[in-house]
């Protein structure tokens, strides 16, 4: 059985939304009409692709999966199946996109799929590197173990991805404001003002004649900025879409003083993560790195990492083939050395993970203290600016009159 998303009108015509299961869209019509609700629309659950990469996420959230994957560790670990923790997770569930999402994989489980394969129907919820794990944990037998190691990572992942973006959504506001405060001063407030020195006639100040330019610039050709600012958002979008152009900025990107050192980080935390769950879950070293190097964002590191594959394949140590890219800081590859030394690598590199997640935020709180105090300063020398524009007309009147 599968899992159909239904709109359907009931007895006072309100329309009611659900999630039910059955074995065609036929059969869940007439199921729907026999409860006494008129049927609008009955799809089966399945990927949508969404043609706008900026349109709002259609499955699970990241708190979702998060959820989702401690319950079902904590029910595997209580012994019950797969198809009964499912069952059990997607009645806890009552957002209606994710329960459905749940309830298909339960029916394709329930048909003898393997619970990564009916994970598959949803690739972009399930990444690679989760089917691949939750695989690992089917065929090896520690289903549970795998799924608590699942867990934690999807929980970190979530609590880091938070943390970054709380530091950064108050200055993010702090700019918005400060744009649409400055703006409203030069196209509604300086007009008005300047408007009594010009009518006296006599000649206006350089910086109060520049702000009145500035002023009818933003009156009669705001339209044209903003039209100017999304074509040129939209065509440095396009423009990055080209695996060349994106290749080089990546490129570019691991060179830049400071951008270089938070990609370069959160990059090795994200594959150092990845790599220690799928080895501890018993995956192949090769196998492991080339599903961990498809978390990796940056196309030029993870052309990188698709050399550090084949190196390792032919026989080389993981430090000296991840070394060979050029990209990883020292500490890291260090921490890599000893962990293969020592027989405990996948320890390691939870260990250097959550070191260069720590890195990441605590460098992204520097900037954000330094970007608070940074905004008050420039926006305390644009009003001064404004300010003085206004200003200095009246001290000349005054001169003129004394």
């Amino acid at each position: 059985m599968a899992a159909f998303e239904y709109v359907a009108l009931d007895s006072r015509g309100r329309r009611k939304k659900g999630v039910t299961e059955g074995d065609s869209s036929r059969q869940v019509r007439q199921a729907l009409r026999d409860t006494g609700l008129t049927p609008l629309s009955v799809d089966i659950t399945r990927e949508r692709g969404d043609g706008f990469r900026w349109a709002f996420p259609r499955g699970m959230s990241a708190l979702d999966q998060a959820l989702f994957t401690r319950q079902m560790a904590t029910m595997i670990s209580a012994g019950l199946p797969v198809e009964e923790s499912l069952d059990a997770v997607a009645g806890q569930i009552e957002k209606r996109r994710p329960r459905a999402m749940i309830m298909t994989v339960r029916g394709r489980v329930r048909e003898g799929h393997t619970l990564a394969a009916a994970l598959g129907e949803f690739p972009s919820t399930f990444s690679d590197m989760y089917r691949s794990t939750v695989a690992a944990g089917e065929r090896s037998g520690h289903l549970d173990a795998v799924l608590e190691n699942l867990a934690d990572y999807t929980e970190a992942s979530f609590e880091s991805r938070r943390n970054v973006e709380m530091a950064l959504f108050y200055p993010v506001v702090l700019l918005v404001f400060a744009m649409l405060i400055v703006g409203a001063l030069l196209v509604y407030i300086v007009p008005e003002i300047v408007q009594v020195f010009e009518d006296t006639g006599s000649e206006l100040p350089l910086l109060t004649r520049l702000m009145i330019s500035l002023s009818e610039f933003l009156q009669g050709y705001l339209w044209v900025l903003a039209i100017g600012l999304l074509v040129v958002w939209f065509g440095v979008r396009r423009l990055l879409a080209h695996p060349g152009v994106r290749l080089q900025w990546d490129r570019r990107k691991l060179v830049l003083p400071l951008l270089g050192r938070i990609v370069r980080g959160s990059n090795a935390s994200r594959y150092a993560n990845t790599l220690s769950i799928l080895t501890s879950s018993g995956v192949p070293l090769v196998e492991a790195m080339r599903i961990a190097g498809e978390v990796v964002s940056n196309q030029w590191l993870k052309r990188g990492l698709s050399d550090a594959v084949q190196l390792v394949s032919e026989g080389s140590s993981l430090r000296a083939a991840l070394g060979a890219s050029g990209h990883f800081p020292p500490m890291f590859l260090h921490m890599v050395a000893s962990g293969e030394s020592s027989g405990e690598l996948d320890t390691m590199l939870r260990k250097v993970a959550r070191f260069q997640q720590s890195e990441i935020e605590r460098l992204t709180n520097a900037l954000v203290r330094v970007f608070e105090p940074t905004m008050m300063v420039i926006m305390g020398l644009v009003v001064v600016t404004i300010v003085l524009a206004i200003l200095l007309p009246i001290l000349s009147i005054h001169e003129l009159v004394a």
